[in-house]
């Protein structure tokens, strides 16, 4: 078991306050707080090796370098990549996908199918959108079901051999909708599909086995797992990044240029264009020690516990809906109350001291299945608390009666 207590001092921002109220932080889903040893590791590589990597002979350069090197193998041993090569840094999770959609851009033609979910965030639908308006192929939707759930017999429905790749997300951002990957990926591979894994909402609370997955390609961002915010990273399969073109020009990505021709680098650089966030790619290493030094299967135990906690007390709130119902999913409760429009929820208990995120959470396809503009989105992390959840519930009671 955690030491909750401990794990909480490790966060400076946690103990805090917000309008004169201790700072009860929901937004997890949107991005994690930092420990202080992420906050150390940011200052300590300005102030001691600053310098440009790959590109010098000089004592700093080679330490950033090796620094960042060591961090991308750090990487390649947390989700169980082949080669460190197939690890790209990224500015993010929407970058990697952008990647990957400019890189089909090469190989999909008119009458090609995409295979993209209902329950997407709008990162992993509108590169794809954009991607077949350029090349003439069709989108096609995984249909959802009442619980949040895709539907697997549409799913199979849906598969042929017009089928280039398929897009979804590990775990849906808007309503903690674990989904099948392991079918899905199978099921993709078996019509000669390639399949991306959006793992931005993964990541926080599991480690991804990219080579058990079989997945082509899987993408997430740092600073949703105690990372700095502008990092991210793009697993891709070698003869899939082999396969694909440069996503940018520049220099690093080149191995001689002239007038006539360029050639262009091995992977990875072959996709890392430019200077990069060098001190984010060290300190996304830094965040990914701190993780599994707390334990993903601890974290997954508290998360579980709190899903389970947060969703009884908050079910007994009149009114109350729970949007998202599978009965696996992760610690992310979306809601609603009769009546009272989810923003104001938001506003009045932010005056509490408690971070919610309101809206329709970047997933306006959801929304619109439900018929609904948005929902209240309390998502948890390990550092959270029980009592932050009964704190949070009597603020929602509080606000009820206010508006009601």
């Amino acid at each position: 078991m955690l030491d909750i207590q401990k794990i909480r001092s490790d966060f400076p921002i946690l103990s805090q306050k917000v309008n004169g109220k201790p700072l009860v932080y929901f937004d997890n889903g949107a991005t994690s707080q930092k420990p202080q040893v992420v906050i150390d590791a940011i200052a300590q590589y300005y102030q001691e090796i600053n310098a440009n990597i790959h590109r010098g002979v000089h004592t700093l350069s080679q330490l950033a370098t090796d620094a960042y090197e060591e961090s991308r193998s750090k990487i390649q041993n947390h989700i169980n990549a082949k080669h460190s090569h197939e690890v790209l840094f990224t500015s993010g999770t929407t970058f990697g996908i952008n990647l990957i959609t400019n890189g089909f851009a090469s190989i999909l033609k008119p009458g090609d199918e995409v295979l993209v979910s209902s329950i997407e965030h709008h990162s992993n639908i509108v590169p794809w959108q954009m991607l077949c308006e350029k090349t003439g192929a069709t989108l096609k939707v995984i249909p959802m079901n009442e619980a949040g759930e895709l539907i697997m017999s549409e799913y199979d429905a849906l598969l042929s051999d017009k089928t280039k790749i398929v897009t979804v997300n590990h775990i849906s951002n808007a309503l903690g909708t674990i989904n099948p990957i392991e079918y899905m990926i199978q099921k993709a591979h078996e019509v000669g599909a390639a399949i991306l894994i959006d793992g931005a909402q993964a990541v926080p609370h599991l480690k991804p086995d990219v080579q058990a997955l079989d997945c082509d390609f899987y993408v997430f961002s740092g600073h949703k797992m105690c990372g700095p915010t502008g990092t991210g990273i793009l697993y891709g399969k070698e003869a899939w990044l082999n396969k694909l073109p440069p996503y940018q020009g520049g220099g690093e990505m080149i191995k001689e240029v002239s007038f006539e021709k360029t050639t262009y680098a091995e992977l990875p650089h072959k996709f890392e264009a430019g200077t990069p966030n060098i001190a984010g790619g060290i300190v996304l290493g830094t965040a990914i020690d701190y993780m599994n030094e707390v334990g993903f299967d601890n974290i997954q135990e508290q998360e579980l516990a709190l899903l389970e906690y947060g969703t009884e007390k908050l079910l007994e709130i009149e009114g109350l809906r729970i949007f998202g119902t599978s009965e696996n999913k992760t610690s992310v409760i979306s809601f609603n109350i009769e009546g009272i429009h989810p923003y104001d929820i938001g506003t009045i208990i932010d005056k509490l001291g408690i971070a919610v995120r309101t809206g329709h959470h970047c997933a306006q396809p959801i929304m619109s299945y439900y018929g609904i503009p948005g929902t209240i989105r309390a998502s948890f992390s390990f550092y959270n608390t029980k009592e932050e959840i009964d704190i949070l519930v009597a603020a929602i009671k509080k606000a009820q009666i206010m508006l009601s």
